[in-house]
């Protein structure tokens, strides 16, 4: 190795030379926790259930062993990744083609719901070898007679607690006993909960158990506050934080479909440049808002919890939970959209006063608590210490 060359954990991996190629352009300065564990593991064959906090590096973890044992001679579907959501689905889809740059032959198919069925039989048509799905879109593929799954050697469930929980264990059951039980099985998830370990149980061959714990390398650096307010209040408090003109790409989160959309188009009128994502928007949309998101077309998005899962991105600088969540895991997806790839970060909560209980139970969870900032008689913020907040930005 040449000595301007930096060592970046890949290299004791045995990877081939076009998996190394696609890594270093990917960008990868080091390798994760998770991945420098799962990776060596997945490639002697094991089955895995890792638990790994969101944003490490997991797809390229399942991602690097399947494309290094893909037969490029064998047109039928040999690796198979099932995600909660398509927002997901189409974020797997478009790194596992970034890893396979030098693999031409390679073919992959994303399948999920709201897109056109031929749209998706054009994709199968071309025979790829990985196929990421959303487990009802999968189903119905299969009821239909569109793919044959008897040469997966390779299965992947990715986010399987957000997956289970969204009510997709019978699904999920189906897929798994339609592959050969001789597959390889692996599981990556957030947390651990009772149906993840009852999938473990039934399907998986003593798998090798991966932890990987939010330590100060991998854990997001951000920084939550609490912002008291009313239901009255709640906007003009928003706008305060949005007007500060300190951060620049932004996510906002709403508890319903029906507030984001009227919170979106609000902020339109007020002059701000927004977009919505929630369930109800069309996917060849959510596909142009996710898309314009990443590359910067406009600062903010608006969106609820399930339309967000999936949405890669490192430079989201501020989440500001309009609402407070009703689940607990919600929270932590939040704000871990901010403070990714080792950046700083900044979480804001408008708290009404009727969610102060449910702050408490989000506190215990998470084992933190958040800094409280008030607006004074003259509508500045300030912290603790009675500092205009935004004055030590």
């Amino acid at each position: 190795m040449k000595p301007e060359e930096k060592m970046t954990g890949f290299e004791g991996l045995d990877l081939s030379k076009e998996i190394m190629q696609a890594v270093s352009a990917m960008g990868f300065t080091s390798i994760t926790p998770v991945q420098e564990k799962t990776i060596p593991i997945m490639m002697e064959g094991h089955d895995v259930i890792a638990i790994a906090p969101t944003g490490t590096g997991k797809t390229c973890a399942f991602g690097i062993p399947m494309l290094e044992y893909i037969s490029l001679t064998d047109n039928r579907i040999q690796e198979l990744v099932l995600a909660p959501t398509r927002e997901l689905a189409v974020q797997i889809g478009e790194e596992l083609q970034k890893l396979a740059k030098f693999i031409p032959e390679v073919r992959i198919a994303v399948l999920y719901g709201g897109q056109p069925i031929v749209k998706q039989l054009n994709q199968l048509k071309r025979k790829p070898q990985i196929v990421v799905a959303t487990p009802g879109r999968m189903l119905d593929h299969m009821q239909r007679g569109n793919v044959r799954l008897g040469a997966v050697h390779t299965l992947v469930l990715d986010e399987a607690d957000e997956m289970l929980k969204m009510g997709f264990v019978k699904d999920v059951c189906k897929i798994i006993e339609a592959v050969p039980t001789t597959r390889q099985f692996v599981m990556f998830s957030a947390t651990t909960n009772q149906d993840v370990l009852t999938i473990s149980w039934k399907y998986q061959h003593d798998p090798v158990e991966i932890t990987v714990e939010a330590t100060k390398e991998n854990k997001p650096k951000i920084a939550q506050y609490v912002i008291p307010t009313t239901r009255e209040e709640k906007y003009e408090h928003l706008l305060y934080l949005l007007d500060a003109d300190v951060y620049g790409r932004m996510m906002i989160f709403a508890n319903t479909k029906d507030m984001a959309r009227r919170l979106s188009e609000r902020l339109n009128k007020a002059g701000y440049e927004t977009e919505a994502l929630h369930g109800d928007i069309p996917q060849g949309k959510r596909n142009q808002v996710m898309t314009g998101f990443k590359k910067g077309r406009f600062p903010i998005l608006v969106c609820t919890d399930v339309a967000a899962r999936g949405i890669d991105v490192d430079d989201v600088e501020a989440v500001i939970n309009y609402d407070l969540p009703n689940e607990n895991e919600y929270y932590v997806h939040r704000i871990g959209r901010t403070g990714r790839a080792r950046k700083h970060g900044v979480a804001f909560t408008l708290l009404t006063f009727t969610e102060s209980v449910r702050l408490d139970e989000i506190c215990k969870y998470t084992e933190s608590r958040p800094d409280y900032l008030k607006f004074d008689d003259m509508g500045v913020l300030r912290n603790e210490e009675k500092e205009a907040f935004f004055d030590n930005i």
